[in-house]
């Protein structure tokens, strides 16, 4: 959310609101990144393109037999193109600042990490398992942009958003449920896009574990917790019953 400042004669808006520590950092790392390419590119060419790609994209088959581990974390900051870093970043900071200001740095961050990992896991799971271009590299934070749409969705539901350029607007819970039905059968269809569909959902669906993680088993745990309630009362009656003859104890015994 921005910030806003006493001004001369009234109230200033101050967009440094909208960019809050941790977004900040994740907006400099891939701004930073996306020029270190366009110069290595720029230089080498091709080869300097692929460099970084190949080294610090997300290629299944480096992460598994090479054991190339750390491209599950780095391929969030690379990007294609000047229209594939903006969006991202406009997004980020569009639904990530509120979730930020709510959260705080600490767990914005380890939630950033958590689902843009996780996609990442599920984008090598399913090319893997399908043998399906395990060798070209995934890069880009969208998978873990749409871990903070979903949060978005289930902490403020009825967030209004516009749907730009039309004029109308849309409430943040079916904004999500629309998203994630295109990424859906984009990824079940051959679309032929060179988007990495399943990335995005398995951001989303991380995401969602993460959030609702308390609430699994919930009726397990309850009755862990009825059994050993129950087995201390039990405790607790035998040790009155056992004692229930013995006379009352001398006043100099007793202790504060």
């Amino acid at each position: 959310m921005p910030s806003y400042g006493r001004g001369y004669g009234g109230y200033s808006w101050n967009i440094s609101g909208y960019f809050p520590r941790a977004i900040k950092a994740i907006c400099i790392a891939c701004i930073v990144m996306f020029f270190i390419q366009d110069v290595s590119a720029l230089i080498f060419h091709a080869d300097g393109w692929e460099f970084w790609t190949y080294h610090f994209g997300l290629v299944p088959t480096d992460v598994v037999f090479r054991g190339f581990v750390w491209q599950l974390g780095t391929y969030l900051f690379l990007h294609q193109g000047i229209l594939h870093i903006l969006f991202n970043l406009l997004y980020l900071v569009m639904f990530g600042a509120d979730l930020e200001h709510m959260w705080g740095t600490r767990k914005f961050t380890t939630y950033f990490f958590i689902c843009g990992i996780g996609a990442g896991l599920t984008d090598l799971i399913v090319r893997l398992a399908f043998h399906v271009d395990v060798s070209v590299p995934t890069i880009g934070a969208s998978g873990a942009i749409y871990g903070i749409l979903l949060a978005c969705a289930i902490i403020m539901p009825h967030r209004q958003v516009f749907l730009f350029p039309l004029p109308v607007t849309i409430s943040m819970r079916w904004l999500v449920i629309i998203l994630g039905g295109i990424e859906f059968f984009s990824t079940i269809g051959a679309t032929g896009d060179n988007v990495s569909h399943v990335c995005h959902l398995g951001g989303m669906l991380v995401g969602y574990i993460f959030l609702r993680r308390d609430s699994f088993l919930y009726s397990v745990r309850n009755q862990v917790s009825d059994y050993q309630r129950r087995r201390l009362r039990k405790k607790f009656d035998v040790y009155v019953r056992d004692r229930k003859d013995d006379p009352p104890s001398r006043p100099d015994n007793w202790v504060n």
